[in-house]
């Protein structure tokens, strides 16, 4: 029989906590998913389960982006003028086309490469995003599947650690779905329709508040950083702003009248609100998520209007851009197997000193794979073929995923030494030896984590020596504020240990104070 759950397991699941601090995003459902999933886990596939719901939040962004874009582009004032003698692209054609396009132009953007990768709570925030992006632009399609997916969404936000940006997201898109114009294909939304946007409104409020999710999070100092803002923007969301600015200019006369044409008022307020959020909460690129499968929307109705020569110019300018990329991954990697080229041999040398490289016959034949296909792209790409509006989009996709995929085959090994604690929590057990338990004071989160997972401990609060909690871990930054306690307990300091890959991160270990040895009495 399962043993009946106790109030103390209740209460930590409802709040997760590591060295006894919560989470700072208040992203409970996060912790839940992963939590599950590793007790799901056969034995020894922990790691590997505890990433699937990562993986399945990632496919769900990008099924509910192409399904965004289609119920848009299906509305009667995103569709083309109709030519006066017919021949003209099918509603459901065009539609599924520039569906096409939308999912390439999310594929292609630089930030969902960078952090698409993390188990983090932000990829959920981004997976619900989009899932209520779905289910606004379906709420006058197909009634319950819009409704399913922004109660589902709205409460996944707000068990990510987003409740205001729930709210904010979900009554102004519910307010633009209401001011819809109706047409065979798009029903106006109805009184219970709204009263259900109301009570799923109230629940997440209420939600939140009953497990206390709510945080003033802005941050005044970064309010005038325009500059840096503005560079994040670029960088993260290219390829997809510029066209995401051209569609608007493109499609600029329909502005006036917004609330008339879904196709651009909600994407926009998506954009608006998640562009606000990061701006106001600290310039954080990982909030920047949300809004890229509505920029990945604005991009796909630029397509339509692209002149040949600005197709072109894309074409050309992503061949180089990826292409040098993809070549810069190959040398330094080989620089790494051979020593040849000496150069960036040597950086990797000096930015990971202690790093050994190791040949990997699967993960060299999928890079292979990998670039041979994108050499095949570029062929197809320059060819003659069949127009497509989304052919633009093609090449940014597909280097974006050729340059990921290439840095977790060939780089994986260096960028786990570089970015996993393993390497600096091995030099601690290579100190302490094999031990079931650590004292710490003044480290941070990430790092007790490491030590539980990589050094396989037990991790208590400052206290005395115990005889089997015979060390003590303190971060040296906050060293000065705790010497003299430590040395009041009776500990005594052994050596010191710097991070690998960041000469800034270094532990102070300690080990109780030797007993002074014994002086035989003379008779």
């Amino acid at each position: 029989m399962l043993a009946q759950p106790t109030p103390g397991d209740i209460v930590s699941w409802l709040k997760p906590t590591l060295l006894g601090q919560v989470d700072d995003n208040l992203a409970l459902l996060t912790h839940w998913l992963g939590a599950l999933a590793i007790k799901l886990a056969p034995t020894g596939w922990e790691a590997a389960f505890a990433r699937a719901p990562f993986v399945t939040m990632l496919a769900l962004t990008l099924v509910a982006t192409w399904y965004s874009v289609y119920a848009l582009a299906r509305h009667p004032a995103a569709q083309p003028v109709a030519f006066a003698f017919g021949g003209e692209a099918k509603p459901a054609d065009y539609a599924r086309a520039l569906a096409d396009g939308g999912l390439l132009a999310l594929l292609a953007c630089l930030g969902l490469a960078h952090r698409s990768h993390e188990t983090t709570p932000f990829l959920m925030q981004l997976s619900f995003g989009a899932g209520l992006f779905f289910g606004l632009t379906h709420l006058g399609r197909k009634r319950w599947h819009g409704r399913l997916a922004i109660a589902a969404s709205m409460l996944g936000l707000t068990l990510s650690g987003a409740p205001s940006m729930a709210l904010m997201l979900g009554v102004g898109g519910a307010v633009i779905s209401t001011a819809m114009p109706a047409d065979p294909t798009h029903r106006r939304l109805s009184m219970l329709d709204l009263g259900l946007l109301a009570l799923i409104g109230l629940l997440c409020i209420t939600t939140a508040g009953a497990l206390d999710l709510w945080r003033w999070r802005i941050a005044p100092h970064a309010l005038l950083n325009v500059h840096d803002m503005a560079q994040l923007m670029a960088w993260f969301t290219w390829p997809a702003w510029p066209l995401a600015i051209w569609s608007l200019w493109r499609w600029r006369g329909q502005l006036s009248q917004i609330w008339l044409h879904p196709h651009l008022a909600l994407p926009l307020w998506f954009v608006i609100v998640t562009f606000g959020t990061s701006w106001f909460t600290g310039i954080s690129d990982r909030v920047l998520l949300v809004a890229l499968p509505a920029i990945a929307t604005l991009a796909a109705f630029a397509l339509p209007t692209l002149k040949r020569s600005l197709s072109a110019l894309i074409d050309w300018f992503t061949l180089l851009f990826f292409s040098i990329c993809a070549l810069t991954i190959w040398v330094v990697w080989v620089a790494m197997q051979t020593g040849f080229p000496a150069q960036p041999a040597a950086n990797v040398k000096r930015l990971a000193p202690e790093f050994v490289p190791e040949f990997s016959a699967t993960a060299f034949t999928l890079a292979l794979l990998a670039t041979l296909a994108w050499a095949g792209l570029v062929k197809w790409r320059t060819g003659a073929h069949r127009s497509a509006i989304w052919k633009s989009l093609v090449l940014p996709a597909s280097g974006a995923v050729l340059c990921w995929l290439l840095l977790t085959t060939l780089w994986l090994p260096l960028l786990d030494y570089a970015r996993s604690y393993a390497p600096f929590m091995k030099k601690v057990v290579d100190v302490t030896g094999p031990s079931p338990c650590y004292q710490y004071a003044g480290i941070t989160k990430p790092q007790g984590a490491g030590l539980i997972y990589h050094a396989k401990v037990t991790l208590k609060p400052l206290e005395k020596p115990l005889p089997d909690c015979a060390w003590l871990i303190v971060d040296q930054q906050n060293l000065p504020l705790l010497s003299q306690r430590i040395e009041s307990l009776g500990w005594t300091e052994q050596t010191r240990i710097t991070r690998p890959t960041d000469r800034f991160e270094n532990f102070v270990i300690f080990g109780p104070v030797p007993a002074p040895p014994t002086v035989p009495t003379s008779r």
